[in-house]
């Protein structure tokens, strides 16, 4: 199975989406609190997927989009933001996010939108 690297500020929605991806058979091997610090763990981690909050302090999830994008094309980053934030979420999947994901969110959409991305 895919391995994940989730990038948060919020240690709440960090530990619900591992918990998520763990019961549903991903492998959690880095989580970060900002983007500037998503983009060092991803170079260490080298992770299958990112899943990518928008709204962060230090580096927000635009910019480190465009960061790791940079740093690796083929990245598979899926966004995760909050109601409200449509026109971020368009302006991330013209940089290249894969998929975005809504908070709140269900168990079986974040699974089978982390599958669709990383069959």
């Amino acid at each position: 199975m895919a391995r994940v690297l989730i990038i948060d500020d919020s240690a709440f929605m960090r530990i619900a989406i591992k918990n998520i991806l763990e019961m549903n058979g991903f492998e959690i091997v880095g989580e970060a609190e900002n983007g500037f610090k998503g983009l060092i763990k991803y170079k260490q981690c080298k992770p299958d997927l990112v899943t990518l909050d928008i709204t962060m302090p230090e580096m927000n999830g635009i910019e480190a989009l465009k960061a790791i994008l940079a740093y690796d094309p083929k990245a598979k980053v899926v966004m995760v933001s909050a109601m409200g934030q449509e026109a971020i979420v368009k302006e991330a999947m013209l940089f290249g996010a894969k998929s975005f994901i809504l908070k709140p969110f269900k168990e079986d959409h974040v699974v089978r939108t982390l599958k669709r991305v990383f069959p």
